[in-house]
């Protein structure tokens, strides 16, 4: 993301606000979590079909998470990292625009830094999400530890889906 860029942009139609009731006819706001990996994208790709096929809006969280590494590995460029994240939501604009154009849907991107279980639990309150999906981690420490989607699934508060 540029200098001076939003980190929350909408896309597609407007959605009809309509009271929030959670366990309803379906989901009206369908919320999934983007890193760039392989099992995001496949994430986006499931939650975007389930947000057409539910007429629900579709809320795209990108969360770039800094590395305090960054710094102490030689060679590692910061600035590279940043270019990085930039170009990745810059792709990630295009794809929710397209989609929303091509489905009809309402979609949000959301760019953020931080913990990614943090953001993606308070962009989930923020929305009022009534479903979460997220890619399943690719990272064999994850097994040990725990990953965004399993802690997810543990705090209990939406329906998580985990895309393989």
């Amino acid at each position: 993301m540029g200098v001076g860029a939003p980190d929350r942009e909408e896309y597609g139609p407007r959605t009809r606000p309509l009271p929030f009731e959670r366990g309803t006819d379906g989901p009206r706001v369908i919320m999934v979590g983007v890193d760039g990996t392989r099992t995001s994208e496949r994430a986006g790709s499931y939650a975007a079909g389930l947000a057409r096929r539910q007429s629900a809006a579709l809320v795209v969280v990108f969360v770039s998470s800094p590395s305090g590494l960054t710094a102490l590995v030689p060679g590692m460029d910061a600035g590279a990292v940043q270019r990085t994240h930039d170009e990745l939501a810059d792709e990630l604009r295009r794809e929710c625009r397209r989609g929303a154009e091509q489905w009809g849907i309402p979609v949000t991107l959301l760019v953020r830094r931080g913990d990614a279980y943090g953001e993606l639990r308070a962009a989930a309150d923020e929305f009022q999400a009534d479903m979460v999906v997220v890619g399943a981690s690719e990272q064999a420490g994850h097994r040990l530890v725990g990953s965004v989607a399993t802690r997810l699934v543990r705090a209990g508060r939406w329906p998580v889906v985990v895309v393989p």
